[in-house]
């Protein structure tokens, strides 16, 4: 009985791999990446946050990206570069915006998803199109992809603040995401403990078996050697 439970014991210890892959994943799902529009209305003297958002296409694979902010003031024809984000610092390019922007992306990583930014005490004068433009490096084993991707936001600025339609919807849009995905990861960690479970009753069941088999054959020889005298 005791060689029986040192098996169980050891068995019981390799499930315990799996296991903690699946809690590993299921930690890594729970900061999914989710693009959600941004707001487009802001208010005057107030703050305002330009979300742009680009998730990753494979979110297991490192990368690096830099995020550039464009902007054409309306009645304008041209974008201007207003701001460039790279390597954790940014950087303010047109004099409009003069210590009136701010960083409000991802922090303290090179792997940008959110590239949102805030404008300080927003004026008339910032109503137009917003273009974001991020430029991302994939780092696979043996070489690295390139990839981009562009968001336009049109902010309007009004004198009081009203909340829009879009806002709204994209509001209830990122609750019906962050719902989707938290049912997706209960759904996978019950697949990972049915398959977990499957799997150690059919270890217990093999170890079981090749102890009764060596203690079976263990009393045959002791009955050949009595015999035998």
């Amino acid at each position: 009985m005791q060689h029986l439970s040192s098996v169980r014991m050891s068995a019981l210890r390799l499930l315990w791999v799996p296991v903690l892959l699946c809690l590993t994943h299921a930690w890594l799902c729970h900061g999914a990446c989710v693009e959600v529009d941004s707001d487009t209305e802001a208010v005057m003297g107030l703050g305002f946050k330009l979300g742009c958002i680009s998730c990753k296409m494979r979110g297991e694979v490192p990368a690096s990206a830099t995020v550039d902010w464009w902007f054409m003031a309306k009645g304008e024809s041209e974008f201007t570069h207003i701001y460039s984000y790279a390597d954790m610092t940014g950087y303010i390019m047109d004099d409009r915006f003069d210590e009136r922007l701010a960083w409000n992306g991802s922090k303290k990583t090179d792997d940008v998803q959110d590239g949102s930014i805030y404008i300080l005490n927003v004026t008339f004068n910032d109503t137009g199109t917003y273009r974001c433009f991020f430029d991302r490096t994939l780092v696979f084993p043996n070489y690295e992809y390139r990839t981009n991707a562009t968001k336009f936001i049109s902010i309007n600025v009004v004198g009081k603040a009203t909340r829009g339609m879009a806002s709204i919807l994209s509001e209830i849009m990122m609750y019906v995401s962050i719902i989707g995905l938290q049912l997706w990861l209960v759904v996978e960690m019950v697949y990972c403990y049915r398959k977990i479970a499957a799997a150690g009753e059919e270890a217990l069941r093999e170890s079981e078996a090749e102890y009764l088999a060596i203690t079976s054959e263990s009393k045959d020889n002791c009955a050949g050697v009595t015999v035998a005298e």
